[in-house]
C-alpha cells in the first residue's frame, strides 16, 4: 500500500440499488428497514460499500445478487450523491443504480430473509438520508428511456398480454394511455411477437400472449413508442 494522497481527507464509496418491480398494475420499489447505525430502523434502499478489489458496477451487481439471487438483471447507473452531510456517520459518497426485475422471479423466502418489502412508488415513506432523491432521479430516467429502450420487458414475464404491457407503460409514466393507439403502435414493432398462447386467467374471452424477441431488437434497435 502506497502513501500517495495521504494529505487528503479519505471518504467511503457506497452503492445504493433502486430496485423496481411491477405488480398489481403498479410500479413498486424494494425497500427495507436499516439494521445498522446511523438510521437504524428507518426505511431505506438496499446497498453496500465498494470493496477495494471492485469497480462500481461489480459492487452493484454483488449487492443485487445478494439481495435477489438473480443474475443478468437490467441495471443502469443513476448518478452520484455526495452532499457533505448526507450520512451522519462518516463522509460517504454513494453511486445509485436502477434495476428492473420481474417480481415473480424474486424468491419469497429470500425477500423475507432480507426483511424487504415491495411498496408502490405512489405510497413511499420517507427514506433514509437522500434515498428519496435517488428514487425520483431513477423514475425520471425511466420516463425518458421507456419510449426508446425496451425497458418494460424486464418487468414482465416472458409471455404477456398487450393489456399487461400497456399497464407497465402507464405505471412508469404515471398517466393513462389510449388503448387503441397503443395497440396499433405495438403491432408495428417487429420484436414484439404474437405467440400461439392464450391467456384465460386474466381475460374471460382469452387474450393473445406476446413475447419480446431480443435478437430481432438487436438487429434493428431504432425503437420509439
Amino acid at each position: 500500500m502506497t502513501t500517495y494522497y495521504s494529505e487528503h481527507t479519505k471518504a467511503y464509496v457506497a452503492v445504493d440499488c433502486i430496485i423496481f418491480g411491477f405488480d398489481e398494475n403498479r410500479l413498486k420499489l424494494l425497500i427495507g428497514k436499516r439494521n445498522m447505525d446511523p438510521g437504524r430502523g428507518e426505511w431505506s434502499l438496499y446497498g453496500g460499500f465498494v470493496e477495494k478489489d471492485e469497480c462500481l458496477d461489480d459492487a452493484a451487481n454483488r449487492v443485487l445478487l445478494e439481495l435477489t439471487g438473480l443474475k443478468e438483471i437490467y441495471m443502469k447507473q443513476v448518478g452520484a450523491f455526495g452532499a457533505i452531510e448526507r450520512d451522519p456517520g462518516e463522509r460517504v459518497i454513494s453511486v445509485a443504480y436502477c434495476a428492473l426485475i420481474n417480481v415473480n422471479d424474486y424468491n419469497e423466502e429470500l425477500r423475507k430473509q432480507h426483511g424487504v418489502e415491495w411498496v408502490s412508488i405512489n405510497e413511499l415513506p420517507q427514506l433514509y438520508s437522500d434515498h428519496n432523491d435517488m428514487v425520483k432521479k431513477a423514475i425520471t430516467l425511466l420516463h425518458r428511456r421507456i419510449s426508446t429502450e425496451p425497458l418494460s420487458f424486464n418487468l414482465l414475464p416472458d409471455l404477456f398480454t398487450l393489456t399487461q404491457l400497456q399497464h407497465v407503460y402507464e405505471a412508469v409514466l404515471g398517466e393513462e394511455i389510449d388503448k387503441r393507439n397503443f395497440r396499433k403502435r405495438i403491432k408495428t414493432i417487429e420484436f414484439i411477437e404474437k405467440t400461439e398462447f392464450i391467456d384465460k386467467m386474466t381475460s374471460k374471452r382469452g387474450a393473445a400472449m406476446y413475447r419480446f424477441n431480443k435478437n430481432a431488437y438487436l438487429e434493428d434497435p431504432c425503437f420509439k413508442l
